[in-house]
């Protein structure tokens, strides 16, 4: 990483400081016991950025599974209003589909500009038939006629089940289309099913405001997601939106740097990896003697969690190697299906590999995996017996069967 002020003296900080920073901007380091309103779950999602919505339902959707490892009395109707009575976020594109703050609609739209040229020259040739203009129209009057709409309310031919979302029917990628382009909204879910209607009727004061211009957007960008990490490199800026290049983060970085605004830093690894050359917003050492100890207990983090979601992050400052297994085939897989990470206090020790046993109403761990150099006392187990009763709890299982 090169920078016109790399030759000034640079602090180095400890993976361990790195590691409170990241968790404390995260939300996983307040007290997870306090009260848990729709305006305690609405702070604590825009403290994020955003929170990641996932189908898979194994145990539990990701989104509700990242909330309640940061809020013990979290409520499945809070989110759901904040969603889809309240507006106060909205369904779109990140790195993922993702529940963002409503206040920042309008960076969507230059996101909104981008997929609507990039989805018009890949799909519209090859997912929806040979009349692909005729689709998109029939599918625009239909909902403005009839109001929200399901894919499963536009007939099609296909004879048996999709293959996957390469082998949607035309009106579904229709849909997807305008949702991603942003003339649809999901206004809501069905079951998981996508519940599709027009912007303007979804966020009509939001859908008003004027887009971003590309500095205000970068800023906007950059600044934000250095709020949510505090370390972090320009590649690791980019990513946290998925809204700007790698080449203007690097830039903005630049200038940042070169205001003060941000500083470079060295981050050790607690892996055995080289330090790690990142820029810090200038006040992290403010930052770090304000952050409160971690919650003594044990939490059961989402696969999804944006603390575990960079892989080689995870790994430089946990020390921990967390791999996603649902698609990775059965025999090749180490540990399990879904599995969930084990944070105690501010470091990942373990993992469980659960699965929700609806039909008889059953957390069901089917093992646990304690990291090599963690030592299981009578205590741990007691925490994790916890952890796995709260999350028993928010499934609604009424017992835990478990060998630990």
């Amino acid at each position: 990483m090169k920078s016109k002020v790399a030759d000034k003296p640079q602090p180095v900080i400890s993976a361990k400081d790195a590691r409170r920073l990241f968790l404390g901007a995260q939300g996983l380091l307040a007290d997870s016991a306090r009260k848990a309103t729709r305006a305690t779950l609405a702070k604590l999602i825009e403290q994020m950025g955003f929170v990641q919505i996932d189908s898979i339902n194994y145990v539990e959707r990701a989104h509700h599974l990242t909330l309640a490892s940061r809020l013990d009395a979290y409520r499945h109707e809070h989110f759901t209003h904040l969603l889809e009575t309240q507006r106060h976020l909205f369904e779109h594109w990140t790195h993922d589909a993702s529940a963002i703050p409503t206040g920042w609609f309008a960076h969507w739209k230059p996101r909104f500009a981008h997929y609507e040229i990039k989805l018009r020259y890949r799909w519209l040739g090859t997912r929806m038939g040979d009349k692909p203009e005729k689709v998109l129209a029939d599918v625009r009057e239909r909902i403005a006629r009839e109001g929200p709409l399901r894919s499963q309310d536009f007939e099609h031919d296909r004879k048996g089940k999709a293959a996957g979302w390469w082998d949607w029917k035309p009106q579904k990628a229709a849909l997807e289309y305008l949702w991603f382009s942003g003339e649809l909204m999901v206004t809501r879910r069905d079951g998981f099913q996508k519940v599709y209607d027009l912007t303007e009727r979804v966020l009509p004061s939001a859908v008003k405001l004027a887009a971003p211009s590309e500095s205000e957007h970068i800023e906007w960008a950059c600044r934000t997601a250095f709020e949510r990490l505090v370390i972090a490199t320009s590649k690791e800026i980019a990513d946290f939106w998925h809204a700007i290049t790698l080449a203007q983060a690097r830039q903005w970085c630049e200038q940042a740097a070169t205001s003060g605004e941000i500083v470079p830093v060295i981050i050790e690894s607690a892996n055995g990896e080289s330090p790690r050359a990142s820029f810090a917003l200038g006040d992290w050492q403010q930052r770090l003697r304000k952050l409160p100890d971690a919650p003594d207990r044990m939490r059961l983090l989402s696969p999804f969690d944006p603390v575990i979601r960079d892989r080689a992050r995870a790994a430089r400052l946990f020390n921990f190697d967390y791999r996603f297994e649902a698609f990775v085939p059965e025999p090749k897989r180490q540990y399990g299906y879904y599995v969930l990470p084990i944070l105690e206090g501010e470091q990942l020790v373990g993992r469980v590999d659960p699965k929700f046993q609806r039909e008889r109403g059953v957390l069901e761990v089917r093992k646990v995996f304690w990291e090599p150099t963690i030592k299981v006392t009578k205590a741990r187990k007691t925490q994790l017996d916890e952890a796995l009763a709260r999350l028993a709890n928010l499934v609604g299982a009424v017992k835990v069967e478990a060998t630990l």
